[in-house]
Order: C-alpha cells, then sequence, then structure tokens
C-alpha cells in the first residue's frame, strides 16, 4: 500500500475525489432544477451519477494496475537494497524486438502499361507546371 501514497498517488486520488463530488453535486443541482419545472434537468440527474461512477470506476482500476504490476514481493520495497548495476556496454532493450521477415523484391516480366505510366510521372515530375494535355507522347485512346 506503501506505493499508493506517493505524491502522484495522492494527486491522483485527490482528483478522482474532487471528480466524483463534482460530479454527484452537479446531479443535485440538476434534481433542484428538474422539480422547478425544467424538464430537460431530469435527464441530466442521472446522468452526472452515472458519470461519479464511471470516476470511481476508472479509479478503483487504476489502484488495481498498479497493486498488481508492483506485485506481493514489491509493496514493501527494501530500503537499503543497492540498485541492481547494468553494463554500460550493453544495449538498452524496452522490451521483446519485434521480427518482420522480408521478402525480397522478385522482378516479373515488364508491362508496358506501368512503364508508360511511370514515364508519364516522370515527365510530369520534370515539368511542375505541364498539363496532361502537353505530354508529348500521350496515347489516344480509341473506342
Amino acid at each position: 500500500m506503501k506505493g499508493l501514497w506517493t505524491p502522484a498517488w495522492i494527486a491522483r486520488h485527490l482528483l478522482a475525489l474532487v471528480l466524483t463530488a463534482g460530479c454527484l453535486g452537479l446531479g443535485w443541482w440538476q434534481f433542484s432544477r428538474a422539480t422547478n419545472g425544467n424538464s430537460l434537468s431530469w435527464g441530466y440527474m442521472f446522468e452526472w451519477p452515472v458519470f461519479a461512477g464511471f470516476v470511481v470506476f476508472i479509479w478503483i482500476r487504476e489502484i488495481q494496475l498498479h497493486r498488481r504490476k508492483l506485485g506481493p514481493a514489491d509493496e514493501q520495497p527494501a530500503v537499503d537494497a543497492p540498485a541492481p548495476a547494468r553494463d554500460p556496454d550493453a544495449p538498452i532493450t524496452l522490451g521483446r524486438p519485434v521480427r518482420v521477415a522480408a521478402r525480397p523484391v522478385v522482378a516479373t516480366e515488364s508491362d508496358p502499361e506501368l512503364e508508360a505510366y511511370n514515364d508519364y510521372l516522370t515527365w510530369l515530375a520534370a515539368h511542375p507546371g505541364a498539363r496532361p494535355a502537353d505530354y508529348p507522347r500521350r496515347r489516344t485512346v480509341t473506342g
């Protein structure tokens, strides 16, 4: 439990309490508006406590995840335990590397339509202000 009382966790606890109290307060405010004749506030009156419940759910879930991450042996850290020494020449790894099999690109038979299109793109890159109609080797399509 000691890990849940660090300054960062105290700030999280306070934020969760403020958000929960705020949502419940807004629900009470909507209830008072609804009883004074604002019919739209009836929906909001039920919505704000749901938001408060969501804050409590996330708060409890984060505490459980933190405690599970620490484990039973890590909850009471040893004060006098020295940090393990790291080899300065060893590479720093952040988990298991992802290995992707690379397949070599095999050249197939030439495609004249693809070659013509690539030639057209090369010409357009060389002539940035040109229109497609200015292309000198334009092929006409006959129907």
